[in-house]
């Protein structure tokens, strides 16, 4: 299926030269969204993952779906101040500053796989910051798996030594 007819590409948001890939008319279209989130479970069922992690918001309308096609367990990943038990927390960079990503301390024990997903790969920097929680709550990163792909930004780059794919490349 040629995914990309089901994207809608939006000029100049959000601000000037930029081209934001739109998902939303992906998502509003039943089969289409339901055949995105098996190709991905098709890249997915060789992993043998424990537990999907996705980051908020987008990561969660990728990973949620796919947990529950895969029968697995969903773990957010959310924005400072969000999650309401304890947390392991991470700062990040930013194009103009730097972010906080938190998950729960409990949701991951030691040895489990996990399978990272997101909506996106741009520059890679929020995955990076996923990763580095997962590993230090013992989790063992498995794969990472995107609807798009940025290319042009070189995220990849940063995700070098982990198995990564991506249903869609721009």
């Amino acid at each position: 299926m040629d995914f990309k007819q089901y994207i809608t590409i939006v000029e100049d948001y959000p601000k000037e030269g930029i081209r934001f890939k739109d998902i939303t008319t992906l998502m509003q279209d039943g089969p289409a969204y339901k055949a995105a989130i098996q190709a991905l479970g098709e890249y997915a069922a060789d992993l043998d993952a424990d537990l999907i992690v996705g980051p908020e918001a987008r990561g969660f309308v990728v990973g949620c779906p796919l947990a529950v096609e895969m029968g697995k367990g969903f773990i957010p990943v959310r924005k400072a101040g969000k999650l309401p038990r304890e947390v392991l927390s991470v700062d990040y960079g930013l194009e103009y500053g730097k972010d906080s990503l938190t998950i729960h301390k409990d949701s991951i024990t030691k040895g489990q796989k996990v399978l990272i997903t997101d909506d996106l790969l741009a520059t890679g920097g929020t995955i990076e910051a996923t990763i580095k929680m997962v590993e230090e709550l013992g989790g063992v990163v498995v794969g990472i798996a995107f609807l798009i792909e940025l290319s042009y930004l070189n995220g990849r780059d940063r995700l070098k030594n982990y198995n990564t794919f991506s249903l869609m490349t721009y």
